[in-house]
């Protein structure tokens, strides 16, 4: 069977990238995901999903992914470079594991899923970078984390100038803080600005910060990714989009 489009998204099987992959299929997409855990996704929406095991920080992972989305489909529409990693710490705690965990995974991890992407794309293909505002501001015992989606934001806007000739699209995505069990994980850090209290922090943060005075939900990020994927978004590329229910107006 041959399906209307077909996308792949890493870290596809969980927070973010669930809401993602469950959006995606909704429209009509056959979904990749590519992840280093599988789960066991809705009914409704499993049969239009393949899971490979991979690890994004690795070339062949992507590689494989398209390779596997090429032969189920016989072509590739969307992908995003979704899999990513938070954490806090001050830069006199920072030491090689914790550096090379977030540089591999969040900005080399996007690059090596935007180099296949493209090479497999053709005109009217479209990738998306789950960056994050932390990609436009830094802050606090952020460092590392911020670096990364500083990077991957300069890979949007550099490589829809590469691509554009060809057709493709290249737009980034910059979350605020979503409320995922990786972010709380993350915050429950001594380093993080939550102090060892997410839920207290997040609603401090959404009444002080946010503009809609709430934070914005995974279904929300969804929603944008997938007008960036359609036709009616055939304008835009280079954007780094911020869904922060306007703590950075820019």
């Amino acid at each position: 069977m041959i399906f209307k489009k077909t996308a792949i998204i890493t870290g596809g099987n969980k927070g973010i990238g669930l809401s993602l992959t469950e959006a995606f299929v909704k429209e009509g997409y056959f979904v990749i995901v590519g992840a280093r855990n599988k789960i066991s996704f809705p009914k409704e929406i499993k049969s239009n999903i393949l899971f490979i095991k991979s690890d994004v920080k690795k070339e062949i992972s992507h590689k494989l992914l398209v390779k596997k989305a090429i032969k189920k489909t016989g072509r590739l529409d969307v992908y995003i470079n979704n899999a990513g990693i938070s954490n806090w710490r001050s830069i006199d705690k920072i030491d090689k594991n914790f550096l090379d965990e977030i540089i591999n995974t969040n900005l080399i991890g996007t690059l090596w899923g935007c180099k296949l992407a493209a090479k497999h794309m053709k005109k009217g293909g479209c990738i998306i970078n789950i960056s994050s505002i932390a990609g436009k501001r830094g802050t606090a015992n952020n460092s590392v984390y911020c670096a990364s989606k500083f990077g991957v934001n300069g890979i949007t806007q550099s490589l829809a100038k590469e691509l554009g000739p060809k057709g493709i699209r290249v737009n980034s995505v910059c979350p605020v803080l979503i409320k995922t069990k990786g972010l709380i994980k993350a915050l429950k850090n001594s380093n993080s600005p939550a102090k060892k209290n997410p839920k207290f922090f997040l609603s401090d943060f959404a009444k002080n910060n946010a503009a809609l005075k709430r934070l914005p939900s995974s279904l929300e990020v969804a929603e944008v990714c997938l007008f960036l994927s359609s036709n009616s978004a055939s304008a835009i590329t280079g954007q780094n989009i911020n869904v922060d229910c306007g703590v950075l107006p820019q």
